[in-house]
């Protein structure tokens, strides 16, 4: 019997030990995703005496272009903070149900992204329903192209407003986000989505951004 106590106590001091003192919630040390087809351990860095620096220590950049977005991009958007992300990346992300969008250019995000993202740069929502990148994208994105006109049941089941160029019946969910709260590349990516006829329902806005994810001190990967 002494053998089997020294044995659960050992397993919790151990346990115990690997906890982490930065977590990400109370409830939460990490979380595993996938990035690129390999498992990324998603986590606070742990030294508290780190600070940032770089670029996205910096407070004040000329506006325009640069300037302060605000909360609610546009209606039936959602915004959300990191607790949602991790979330999503349990949920959405890992059941392949979501999309988590890094709306920046490609020279941003090859300097270092939050894991799990794919990068597809704002500028591609905005070109026309014709593009053949537009296509391909929306494709990823469980959109496609309609072949016929929507039939009258489609339409009395979506309340009569059925886009008629792109079928969002199975449209993933979207977190979209860039470097902050003064960064208007994932907004614009949004209003693109939305002037296609996205469902709003399913876009979610990540005004935070790139500084403020590293502020906390959660992992990026290049």
């Amino acid at each position: 019997m002494k053998s089997l106590v020294f044995i659960v106590a050992g397993y919790l001091l151990a346990h115990s030990a690997l906890a982490l003192d930065v977590g990400l919630t109370p409830n939460r040390d990490y979380v595993d995703v996938q990035h690129n087809g390999k498992s990324i351990r998603l986590q606070r860095i742990q030294d508290q005496e780190h600070a940032l620096t770089g670029s996205f220590a910096k407070t004040s950049r000329s506006c325009p272009p640069f300037c302060i977005q605000p909360i609610q991009v546009a209606p039936g958007v959602t915004t959300v903070g990191e607790v949602e992300i991790f979330e999503f990346m349990e949920n959405q992300l890992r059941d392949g149900s979501g999309l988590l969008i890094d709306a920046r250019l490609p020279s941003w995000h090859q300097k270092g992204t939050i894991p799990g993202s794919i990068n597809i740069p704002f500028t591609v929502f905005e070109k026309s329903d014709l593009d053949p990148e537009l296509v391909s994208t929306f494709k990823q994105l469980g959109v496609t192209e309609r072949q016929e006109e929507p039939g009258l049941v489609e339409k009395l089941l979506a309340g009569g407003d059925v886009n008629e160029t792109w079928d969002f019946s199975n449209a993933k969910e979207l977190i979209l986000w860039c470097n902050g709260p003064w960064c208007g590349q994932s907004p614009r990516a949004i209003r693109g989505l939305l002037k296609h006829g996205y469902p709003p329902e399913k876009i979610n806005y990540y005004r935070d951004g790139m500084q403020m994810w590293q502020i906390l001190g959660l992992l990026t990967v290049q």
